[in-house]
């Protein structure tokens, strides 16, 4: 294990700690700002794994798309609704928690199926990639283009989504009464009706 080696290890584990480490702020803490602010670095972890795979552009769109701009509107979105609601117990909690465990467990199982299968050996026979945006296009375009426009969709539906939760359909309206307190020092303003009746009984 030579020098370049070592720093790649150890980078890779201080991103990993990184990522865990926000990732369970993201779920554990109470207030969801800073849960927001947690998942931000989510992101930039992730971002740093991608650069130590040579993926500098998806590097560089993770921090763009992920980190600037949806991570951005979901804070607008938190910030926006701000609706403070007291805690009462939902009908069928019991479900609802035995069927989000299952969907996790599943998530989980095919996710540890997938990195046992995949191969991880480095084939150092291929040929490195010059250009990794003109790679990206052509796959885009050609071998994932389904999942590409599944994946517009998606996130038109969370801008749509975040539009809704921000709207507010109930706006209070407070209107300030502003009362005029007469003091021996200051004279009450006369009525523009009088002042201008006055001043034409003078002209006359």
């Amino acid at each position: 294990m030579n020098l370049a080696e070592g720093v790649q290890i150890v980078s890779f584990g201080i991103l990993a700690a990184m990522m865990i480490g926000t990732a369970l702020g993201v779920v554990l803490l109470p207030n969801i700002v800073h849960s927001a602010f947690l998942l931000a670095g989510v992101f930039v972890s992730i971002s740093g794994l991608y650069i130590l795979l040579n993926a500098d552009f998806v590097a560089a769109a993770q921090i763009l798309v992920y980190v600037g701009a949806v991570n951005v509107l979901i804070l607008f979105a938190i910030m926006l609704v701000n609706k403070q609601e007291n805690f009462a117990k939902l009908p069928g909690r019991l479900i609802r928690k035995v069927s989000t465990a299952v969907v996790c467990f599943g998530l989980f199982a095919l996710l540890g199926t997938m990195v046992l299968v995949t191969p991880w050996s480095l084939d150092t026979t291929s040929p490195a990639v010059i250009n990794t945006v003109v790679s990206l296009g052509e796959h885009f375009f050609s071998d994932y283009l389904l999942p590409f426009e599944l994946a517009s969709v998606l996130l038109l539906m969370a801008m749509v989504g975040a539009i809704i939760l921000a709207r507010r359909d109930l706006i209070p309206e407070s209107v300030a009464r502003q009362e005029t307190v007469t003091t021996s020092l200051t004279l009450p303003e006369r009525p523009r009706e009088l002042a201008t009746l006055s001043g034409n009984e003078q002209q006359d």
